[in-house]
């Protein structure tokens, strides 16, 4: 992780982007640029909300990978802690000073399983997923061997296809397993449904969630008379979290994208048929790129490419404008459509990525911006860590 405690060891332009005090014009190309107003915006509101419905925020780090951004959501937000995806994620946030992390994955390699065991000694709660019985010896042994204690939830596959198990019989063995196991604590489950977080329409997503909340009921009932209680009852998504905040049954949400919005969720559309970037969150994450040719008529080339940002999930989409439009890009170019000829060179523009989460993964700062002026600059802490 890099050392901004001292700026004047740092180029701009070389090093980072900008730094404190800076025009916001003068903020060197392509880079993550942070809408602070904005982002604080999204923060309180969600923290607001989990609050007035009796719901713990557990926000995902994967989304950021930054420890900055995550104390601010703990700090105004009030979230409890992270999640994120990868062992290394979890080294990040703990050695950064978040001390409630979850690694929302499971962790089979040997190596990694000691590294998650270790966790604790740096300061954090240290909180993993399983979804096979054979996976709680070897955790076990880890935590026996480091003398620390590492908590699992029992994962549920509530629809995303992915990881986890599908009936509750298999869930309570499991989390017996995980009761008698020394150096292990039976946290609660984990039951997120990401396949339905992109649906369209409300009611899409209402109709699938309420499948995934009826089995992670049977199986916290189930749990419950078997003498297992669930500290956590794991979930919930920028596309879902009023389902699980109202169902009775989760009491953890696990948003990520509603602090930074991008164009694919901003797309989906509210109980009202309102899309979110235009109502429930702001954009508040742009990649500022530059215009650097303009030599056809009706064509700019920018600097942000394929490089710059992911485009799994769509094309960037130029925020405030609809005379220009983001249309096509290579690894170092993108092509923006001009019919008019109105961009100038050296012209900035602020693109709205498809997806957030592996855009922010190929970046090395934020650069926050208030008022027109850099308010500060902060490190990708996990950036590039997959591991």
């Amino acid at each position: 992780m890099k050392d901004l405690s001292a700026f004047d060891q740092y180029e701009v332009g070389y090093d980072i982007p900008a730094k404190p005090g800076m025009p916001e014009a003068e903020i060197q190309t392509p880079c993550l640029v942070l809408d602070l107003d904005a982002l604080e915006r999204n923060i309180r509101k969600m923290g607001n909300w989990a609050k007035a419905h009796g719901m713990r925020h557990r926000v995902h780090g994967k989304m950021h990978k930054s420890v900055d951004v995550a104390r601010l959501q703990m700090e105004m937000g009030g979230a409890c802690g992270v999640c994120c995806q990868k062992v290394s994620e979890a080294e990040a946030f703990a050695r950064g000073g978040i001390t409630d992390v979850l690694v929302s994955n499971q962790v089979r390699d040997p190596a990694k399983i000691d590294r998650l065991a270790r966790i604790p000694k740096l300061g954090a709660r240290a909180i993993v997923c399983v979804d096979d019985i054979a996976n709680v010896a070897d955790l076990s042994a880890a935590a026996v061997t480091h003398g620390t204690t590492i908590e699992c939830l029992v994962e549920i596959d509530c629809g995303a296809g992915r990881c986890g198990v599908t009936t509750t019989p298999e869930v309570v063995a499991i989390a017996k397993a995980i009761d008698a196991a020394p150096g292990l604590k039976f946290g609660g489950i984990q039951a997120y449904q990401g396949a339905m977080q992109h649906l369209d329409h409300y009611a899409e997503r209402k109709a699938k969630i309420e499948v995934a909340v009826a089995m992670v009921k049977d199986a916290v009932d189930t749990l419950k008379a078997e003498g297992l209680e669930c500290d956590i009852v794991g979930g919930g998504g920028t596309g879902s979290y009023y389902f699980e905040g109202t169902s009775g049954v989760y009491n953890e949400l696990q948003c990520g994208s509603y602090a930074f919005m991008d164009a694919d969720y901003g797309r989906i559309l509210d109980e009202s048929g309102q899309r979110i970037d235009r109502g429930e969150w702001e954009n508040a994450l742009f990649i500022l790129t530059s215009v650097m040719s303009h030599a056809k008529a009706d064509k700019a080339i920018v600097d942000a490419g394929l490089k710059a940002q992911s485009v799994d999930s769509g094309l960037p989409v130029i925020f405030g404008r609809d005379d220009v439009t983001y249309v096509k890009c290579s690894d170092e170019h993108g092509v923006v459509a001009d019919p008019a000829g109105v961009l100038a060179i050296n012209e900035k523009l602020k693109l709205v990525p498809g997806h957030c989460d592996p855009t922010c993964n190929v970046h090395d700062w934020y650069v926050g911006v208030r008022g027109g002026v850099v308010e500060t600059v902060w490190p990708v802490t996990a950036r590039g860590l997959a591991y």
